[in-house]
């Protein structure tokens, strides 16, 4: 399949893709530090950010299928190596063992962060590419890291 398929230029599409690909590495480390925040949550917060964190990586794990399946429906292969997510990735792996819980939660939100700023980037290029299908995903998984920025800061008492 190709991006003619669903009425897309190949040409204006491309950007698009390679984003979505940086955005999926992007997405795959975040989803391991979650899973190690979940993981490795200590303290008196242990049963607030045990199930926040795990509601997080199922959402992010969701995420991810819908991003790869993404790309293949614009007819381009999505990266699933983990050298590429490394390699790529401008959110970088964290050792969670130990951390304490609100390090975690600013962890989390410095990704949220990255993440968001990479959405922006995408739906410019989703509305420069008249890709609206794209554009309609992204923004959904931008409102819902919105809304949770704004619940973890208020958590951890940031303004």
């Amino acid at each position: 399949m190709d991006a003619k398929a669903i009425s897309l230029s190949e040409t204006d599409v491309k950007p698009v893709v390679d984003l979505l690909n940086d955005y999926l590495a992007n997405y795959h480390i975040h989803y391991q530090k979650l899973r190690g925040c979940h993981w490795n949550i200590k303290g008196q917060n242990f049963f607030t950010l045990h199930a926040k964190f795990e509601e997080l990586y199922t959402n992010a794990q969701e995420t991810i299928d819908e991003i790869a399946e993404r790309v293949l429906t614009l007819g381009k292969p999505p990266h699933s190596r983990f050298a590429d997510y490394i390699n790529e990735s401008e959110i970088k792996e964290i050792n969670t063992i130990g951390m304490k819980d609100l390090d975690m939660v600013d962890a989390v939100l410095d990704d949220f962060s990255k993440l968001i700023s990479l959405e922006r980037e995408l739906l410019t290029a989703t509305e420069e590419a008249g890709d609206d299908g794209t554009n309609d995903m992204v923004n959904r998984f931008m409102q819902f890291k919105e809304k949770n920025t704004w619940m973890l800061r208020s958590f951890a008492g940031k303004k």
